[in-house]
């Protein structure tokens, strides 16, 4: 049996594709709280699972300069829980960590062996979690990935359109640079690489699509495909301050998950196109 916390969320929802029937147990924050070692203990001795993937997390990156405690609780705490029963149990557990933990100074691709230097309050919690991870599972693998999003909840791409479509014209960060991921590509990867995981085996692995952009690249493009008249103006990140500092360029290395578990990865505008459809 297979236990998936945070299935509510973009990544949660898109595993759903492509785990159905009576093998795995989707569970939200009000069914399973992985904060709450008592009811996970529980939880594990009434139910027979093998596999943990936690899409469970903090994800309010602004928030979380002024809920530091509740950030920490579930991203680190959570997973410390998560962790140890891993390794009671003897269970992989896979694990999702993001760009945040860099610092964003870098000008070529992220590898996995680069230093963290987390810049903001939920950047620190990730950082922490993976320490948390590698020190206590029994055995898994951490996945960062950037930009996620999809045809569920609420995300950049929902929001370009949403106001894409009520205003003439839209202000969007030229000078931050990454790659966006299409949760279903990355639903597919940890499909995919989970019957793979050996125990005893720990490791870090990058995945986001293919190719490099700026949030202005990515909104175009967006627009281009959706025929939505709004003109898209490039602006800088000094003239849009936020709570939260965002790294100036997270774009990842992919070379490690592709040669370990021999996995296809597609250009971002592809994987773009294909969730469009599904929007509206």
């Amino acid at each position: 049996m297979i236990l998936i916390t945070g299935s509510n969320g973009q990544l949660g929802s898109e595993l759903k594709k492509f785990y159905r029937g009576d093998k795995v147990f989707f569970t939200n924050s009000a069914q399973l709280d992985i904060t709450d070692l008592s009811q996970l203990n529980r939880w594990f001795s009434e139910k027979n699972i093998t596999k943990i993937i936690n899409c469970a997390g903090y994800t309010h990156v602004d928030k979380a300069e002024q809920e530091k405690e509740q950030c920490f609780k579930v991203n680190t705490h959570g997973v410390l829980n998560l962790s140890q029963i891993s390794k009671e149990k003897k269970i992989p557990l896979i694990h999702i960590s993001t760009d945040y933990v860099f610092d964003g100074t870098n000008h070529v691709p992220y590898k996995e062996h680069d230093v963290v230097n987390p810049q903001s309050i939920y950047g620190e919690s990730k950082a922490e979690s993976e320490k948390i991870f590698m020190e206590n599972a029994f055995s898994g693998v951490i996945i960062r990935t950037s930009w996620l999003y999809s045809e569920f909840g609420k995300n950049f791409v929902k929001t370009i359109i949403k106001y894409g479509r009520k205003r003439n014209e839209l202000s969007i960060l030229y000078d931050q640079i990454g790659t966006p991921t299409y949760a279903y590509d990355l639903a597919n990867i940890i499909y995919h690489i989970l019957p793979q995981i050996k125990n005893n085996e720990k490791d870090v692995y990058h995945f986001s699509n293919e190719g490099v952009a700026s949030w202005y690249d990515f909104a175009i493009e967006i627009i281009n495909i959706k025929n939505i008249k709004c003109k898209i103006n490039p602006i800088e990140t000094a003239k849009y301050p936020t709570p939260a500092k965002r790294p100036h360029y997270s774009v990842f290395s992919k070379e490690k998950i592709k040669k370990k578990f021999n996995v296809k990865n597609r250009y971002w505008k592809e994987a773009l196109k294909e969730c469009l459809s599904k929007i509206y």
